[in-house]
């Protein structure tokens, strides 16, 4: 796929105020630690995430996206009732029913004819959400866009520990299955994207590649409650399996865009950990790129770890104009979406 007249328009995030470290985790988790005969440190360890920041189960996924949204809209030059479509992609919703989109909508004030709904694909909403608004702008539907996320794993972390405390039949194999639960962190973003032609300023989406691997859409699942979203994930399967898809989603992102592993002037990836990480790099052959992570400090923020990094690197001023972006997109599944961004 290739993009023409799409934009990046402007972005913000939000983020909780709680930290909670992988240290203060294991201390809660210390009568498992003492029973399996787990060494303390070992979370860190394993996946390079010191803390993340955490919501009470109590906030609304869609409080926290109209946050980031009106943040968003406070520095754009679109208006609220120039929105023509608004996607909620976060793995987080308020309910099954009606979309959580529809919530934020009557937050932000957005207008009637303003077309909404969630989108749900795992880490990777975000990005499928982009990548639709994108293509309504290229086709003329419409000239501006919004996606946003609220992930609250406040809620997935909590109710892990609860049952690693709970349940005495645990081992050292099967509690392997929940470790990536206690790696997630909470967060919300909002993009908006336009014409080109109406915002000549704007960070241009050059366009990309998708992938699907359905064979792998067993080695992480969630039980679709939206109070706790308890989740078992073949951690060690999944990173072979997403490893393997993104080299291949990789190539057809380079073949579309005309590009090699050195156009990239910066590569933002999804925020799984360390491991996820230097292995995508290497397989890529991306590793003489620069990079930026935020899963230190934020855990892996689900559909929002991504574009939050990229905003936190924007942030920092480090992207000069002209660059090119590599966006390495990846979500349980499998899916990968990749896109290429001229800053």
């Amino acid at each position: 796929m290739k993009y023409q007249k799409s934009v990046i328009e402007s972005f913000a995030y939000h983020l909780p105020e709680q930290s909670v470290t992988s240290d203060q985790i294991e201390q809660q988790l210390a009568p498992l630690y003492q029973r399996l005969g787990l060494p303390s440190g070992r979370l860190e360890l394993m996946t390079g995430i010191k803390e993340r920041k955490l919501w009470p189960r109590s906030v609304r996924p869609s409080d926290i996206a109209s946050t980031a949204a009106k943040h968003c809209l406070a520095q754009s030059s679109i208006k609220a009732e120039q929105i023509e479509v608004l996607i909620h992609a976060s793995v987080c919703r308020d309910f099954l029913e009606p979309a959580t989109a529809s919530v934020v909508h009557q937050q932000l004030g957005l207008s009637p004819n303003c077309q909404t709904f969630d989108l749900s694909n795992a880490c990777l909403g975000v990005l499928n959400a982009m990548t639709i608004v994108a293509g309504m702008i290229e086709q003329g539907v419409i000239r501006s866009g919004m996606v946003v996320a609220g992930e609250n794993g406040g809620p997935l972390v909590e109710e892990t520990i609860n049952t690693l405390l709970a349940d005495t039949t645990i081992t050292r194999k099967s509690v392997k299955k929940y470790i990536a639960n206690l790696t997630i962190g909470s967060g919300a973003i909002a993009y908006i994207l336009g014409h080109v032609e109406d915002h000549p300023e704007g960070h241009q989406l050059l366009g990309g590649a998708n992938l699907t691997d359905s064979s792998a859409s067993n080695l992480c699942q969630g039980d679709g409650n939206t109070g706790s979203l308890m989740m078992e994930t073949d951690s060690s399967q999944l990173l072979i399996a997403g490893i393997n898809l993104a080299e291949r989603c990789w190539a057809k992102c380079c073949q579309e865009l005309e590009w090699d592993s050195n156009s990239p002037n910066w590569v933002v990836g999804h925020q799984v950990g360390k491991e996820h990480k230097e292995q995508m790099l290497d397989r890529l052959k991306l590793k003489q790129c620069p990079t930026f992570d935020t899963f230190e400090t934020l855990g892996n923020t689900g559909s929002a770890a991504l574009p939050i990094t990229l905003a936190m690197l924007a942030e920092q001023n480090q992207i000069q104009r002209g660059d090119k972006v590599a966006l390495l997109g990846i979500g349980s599944g499998l899916s990968s979406t990749m896109l290429g961004v001229l800053w």
